[in-house]
């Protein structure tokens, strides 16, 4: 599955109250099962830029978008699923479960289950996405924020401060960009003093780059 896990930047409404949490016993399938089946409600709503966002530091995450081995946990078990679908950009949130997995899971299953109204006959426009289009969309990370790789390796260098006549050295060794990305993130991280806006972009000019 084509996705990229983030820190969560902003919570749809209020938390729910811990003590109201449904229970760690709510859900036996397995991670990978949750995974299948959220990969295939996805893919029914033709969804791109698919972004997990959760309460982890940028540092748990791997370079390839997806939760270190030896994270630690999430500081409260909320999740965000962001796309651009067919229906045009969804985002749901939740943290009714008591992990973060869970809600994951309760996305998909609530996918599903929005799916099957038109499978039945009750709607046939996707009428039931419109709820959540005005939300605001997730994180884009497709290479549509630069015009080529050339410029997404040009905004990794300034925001790196580093002398744009590294740009060809970089674009042909992976592992060069790969250190002046991790300069970059450091820089344009907003606990360094970075904004949101640049930060997002950054991660936008990596995935092209190292596409």
């Amino acid at each position: 599955m084509d996705v990229r896990f983030r820190p969560i930047s902003t919570w749809p409404g209020e938390h729910t109250p811990p003590h109201q949490r449904k229970s760690r016993w709510s859900f036996k399938a397995s991670w990978p099962q949750t995974l299948d089946l959220l990969d295939r409600e996805l893919y029914q709503l033709g969804a791109r830029n698919i972004v997990i966002e959760i309460a982890l530091r940028e540092s748990d995450i791997r370079l390839d978008g997806w939760p270190r081995a030896d994270a630690r946990s999430p500081s409260h078990p909320g999740v965000v699923v962001s796309f651009d679908s067919k229906h045009g950009p969804l985002r749901y949130a939740t943290d009714v479960f008591e992990y973060w997995q869970h809600n994951v899971r309760a996305i998909a299953l609530g996918l599903e289950a929005l799916r099957k109204v038109d499978r039945y006959g009750i709607t046939r426009r996707g009428e039931q996405y419109t709820g959540w289009k005005a939300l605001p969309p997730g994180i884009a990370l497709g290479p549509a924020a630069f015009e080529s790789r050339e410029a997404a390796a040009r905004f990794i260098l300034e925001t790196a401060e580093e002398n744009v006549d590294w740009l060809e050295d970089m674009l042909g060794d992976i592992e060069l960009a790969k250190g002046f990305y991790r300069t970059a993130s450091k820089k344009a991280h907003p606990d360094a003093g970075g904004s949101h806006e640049d930060f997002t972009k950054l991660q936008a000019a990596w995935e092209l780059v190292s596409a």
